[in-house]
């Protein structure tokens, strides 16, 4: 599946304080999974407390499931907490779940398979799908990367 054809994602290289508050706390959430996993530390429990903070709880499980299911080929890209920056990786991650919150499956499974097989990215999108509904529910939604700019 070609994912060349999609847009130039606006985030990579972005400085975080300046993401919507939706992609700042799915950035954070990736970056604490990421350091938990790193350290051997409980990952669900690691990036509670941002998404207690913003009324997401609901997000926790299928964002860890689908972080689970990217690292587990060894996704590289996902900086520390305290980058000041946007990896590539992770805008490509976070458009990757804008995608999926905005219904647009294939695309998203396009990005999805830049970093694992295809098995383990069709067992990832449901997760995405997830976990798009649950920040909808929260009142969080990803800007719609296909309008940006």
């Amino acid at each position: 599946m070609a994912t060349h054809g999609l847009p130039a994602w606006p985030w990579a290289d972005t400085e975080t304080a300046e993401l919507p508050p939706a992609e700042a706390l799915l950035l954070e959430g990736m970056r604490r999974w990421a350091l938990a996993a790193r350290t051997g530390a409980a990952t669900l429990a690691a990036m509670r407390l941002p998404f207690i903070a913003e009324d997401a709880v609901a997000a926790l499980r299928p964002l860890d499931a689908l972080m689970r299911a990217v690292s587990a080929s060894g996704m590289p890209g996902i900086a520390c907490l305290l980058c000041p920056r946007a990896t590539p990786s992770e805008a490509e991650l976070l458009l990757a779940m804008a995608l999926a919150q905005r219904g647009c499956r294939s695309q998203a499974l396009g990005l999805l398979l830049r970093y694992v097989p295809p098995a383990q990215a069709y067992a990832a999108m449901p997760e995405a799908l997830h976990l798009g509904i649950a920040l909808r529910g929260a009142g969080l939604l990803l800007r719609n990367p296909l309008r940006m700019r």
